[in-house]
């Protein structure tokens, strides 16, 4: 692997993968816009992935060795429901086929949007404990949705294909030296735990994109779903008790204890080899310099 197209580059976890490929990698950085200083060791690139033309002709002409897919509309809220839908699966369709057509390997970021409880009304309990990547996906939101039809793209391609195609499932993500989990933590009530979307889980944004380097250079066949996820919660408190005193029920089979995460990364341990290295109690105050665009 000696170029990798990503796409997205200049979003929150766009920007880190960008600065990490970068190392070992000839980068070309796909985003809807330049910056204004590029990087002198990054090629960038401006276009609309909405636009089959614009995305083929760029995997198709750079000839990357592997795409990182991460444009996308990236949460509930910002535009019109209709809008992100259309937007995320266009981009994913077009972006993740023309990797096909390509023969290269794909990696692009879902989310544990794609499970449904973050926006489900009312919230509801998950179907057990640890949730892995087996677990149902029936979000109610446009953006969740987007999510689980691009992955029903994925296994197409890889199908079609014949290509490496990773899904990565991200939770919340966190920079380092700018968690918003202390802020998160202090609105934590244990007498009244509330309901909280992804069960008080998250993960270091450094985490997610080693993710993605175990999946392109350890690789695996077909299509392969991995959660992106921090090894504990980040209230500091026992995430069983805490989602049963607030939601009521505690699901089971229930296998985590104290402050384990309520989703699982055992897939992706066990076909890449990754686990997450980084905890809210050391990177909530850590100094680590920003990604250079």
């Amino acid at each position: 692997m000696d170029t990798v197209l990503i796409t997205g580059a200049l979003g929150l976890v766009g920007r880190w993968t960008v600065d990490r490929f970068a190392e070992d990698y000839e980068v070309v950085a796909v985003d809807l816009d330049r910056p204004d200083d590029p990087r002198p060791d990054v090629e960038y690139r401006a276009a609309d992935l909405t636009e089959q033309g614009p995305a083929w002709e760029l995997v198709l002409a750079e000839e990357p060795d592997a795409v990182v897919h991460l444009a996308a509309i990236p949460a509930v809220g910002i535009r019109a429901g209709a809008e992100t839908f259309h937007t995320n699966v266009t981009a994913g369709y077009n972006v993740l086929t023309a990797a096909g057509e390509a023969g290269v390997p794909v990696a692009w970021a879902s989310s544990e949007c794609a499970y449904g409880e973050n926006f489900a009304d009312p919230p509801r309990a998950p179907e057990y404990l640890p949730i892995d990547t087996a677990h149902r996906t029936d979000p109610e939101d446009p953006y969740g949705t987007s999510k689980v039809a691009i992955e029903a793209v994925a296994d197409s391609v890889a199908r079609k294909y014949g290509v490496q195609v990773t899904t990565i499932r991200p939770s919340w993500v966190q920079e380092p030296g700018a968690y918003h989990t202390p802020e998160a933590r202090g609105e934590f009530d244990p007498d009244d735990p509330g309901r909280h979307g992804n069960y008080w889980s998250y993960v270091d944004v450094r985490d997610v994109v080693d993710l993605f380097l175990a999946a392109l250079e350890v690789g695996h066949e077909g299509h392969e779903i991995f959660n992106a996820v921090a090894a504990e919660n980040f209230i500091d408190y026992p995430t069983a008790d805490a989602i049963e005193d607030g939601y009521g029920t505690l699901p089971e089979p229930c296998d985590i204890e104290g402050d384990d995460s309520a989703y699982s990364h055992a897939n992706a341990e066990a076909k890449v080899g990754w686990t997450p290295q980084h905890s809210w109690r050391t990177a909530e105050e850590e100094s680590v310099p920003a990604p250079e665009l």
